[in-house]
């Protein structure tokens, strides 16, 4: 049996750039030992499986990483909802269309459009609310990532657990210097999982060339030793700096830049609101473009 499936690069306009991204489009019969396997063959950073949705909404996706299944992802859901609208699944978009899919974080709304260059751009919206965790100590992340700890920044948080529907560990890096050269000890990572139960690390810095963000996010323990562009760390990430540094009944706006320094430099657009001293909304945006379609054989 044949499943039809298509490859995407995602938080780019441009082939060869951006979050790689398989997408089955119908995925029925196949069981969870087969997507898995499936998308370790692709061994992208997820690999998404689309089914027929089961409470009423636009379809149920479920993701996989190399070695795990996962609640929720960001470029998955954009690139899941650009590769079914690009092949008209959704119909004629017209002036834009919402799409909702059933994961197992919740609900993700997907904003779809097309713009008038003829791209497709989407835009998620977090499927939950941000919840803010654990702090893990200074000593303990510099050993992790192979870095001083004077090149950890904490003025505006700890490196500290925080989630929108997947939980990171984030880390404010001094400069993009420090940023480059952080390198994961492996050992050291599976003791910090250990105490903080987090895996994924995602270090930053604030205001870079025309960004307000440059991050780098590691998840080796999944397979995925250095994601190109991570849209659940970069929107819990926005909503953690709203919560702590933006005015009150505020809406801001982010641009960030990933993947540059592995060869698929990535763009991705955030939006954030605060209201009555919290963070009510948080999203994440960008493009993709179809790199190539075909039939997996099973």
């Amino acid at each position: 049996m044949g499943y039809r499936y298509f490859i995407c690069d995602v938080f780019t306009d441009e082939k060869f750039s951006g979050n790689q991204l398989a997408v089955f489009p119908e995925a029925q019969g196949l069981s969870e030992w087969q997507m898995q396997h499936i998308a370790k063959e692709f061994n992208f950073s997820e690999t998404t499986f689309v089914f027929p949705s089961e409470f009423g909404h636009t379809r149920k996706v479920r993701i996989y990483t190399p070695n795990t299944e996962v609640p929720f992802a960001g470029h998955p859901n954009i690139g899941t909802a650009f590769a079914l609208a690009q092949s008209g699944e959704f119909g004629n978009i017209g002036q834009g269309l919402q799409v909702v899919f059933e994961e197992k974080a919740g609900l993700v709304p997907v904003k779809i459009q097309r713009k008038p260059t003829g791209d497709i751009w989407c835009e998620l919206s977090a499927p939950e609310p941000l919840s803010i965790g654990a702090s893990v100590s200074i000593s303990l992340v510099a050993s992790v990532l192979s870095l001083d700890e004077l090149e950890i920044l904490t003025s505006i948080h700890p490196p500290q657990v925080a989630s929108v529907g997947l939980p990171f560990l984030f880390v404010e890096i001094s400069s993009v210097t420090s940023l480059l050269k952080a390198q994961i000890d492996v050992g050291k990572l599976e003791f910090l999982v250990a105490k903080a139960g987090v895996s994924y690390i995602h270090l930053y810095c604030r205001n870079v060339e025309n960004f307000d963000i440059k991050a780098r996010m590691f998840a080796p323990l999944d397979g995925v030793f250095e994601d190109p562009a991570t849209g659940s760390a970069n929107c819990a990430l926005i909503g953690l700096l709203s919560q702590y540094g933006s005015p009150d009944n505020s809406n801001e706006n982010w641009t960030i830049s990933q993947g540059a320094e592995i060869g698929r430099p990535s763009v991705l657009y955030g939006r954030t609101q605060k209201q009555d001293g919290k963070v009510i909304g948080v999203w994440i945006g960008g493009n993709s473009v179809l790199v190539s379609e075909g039939i997996l054989k099973i």
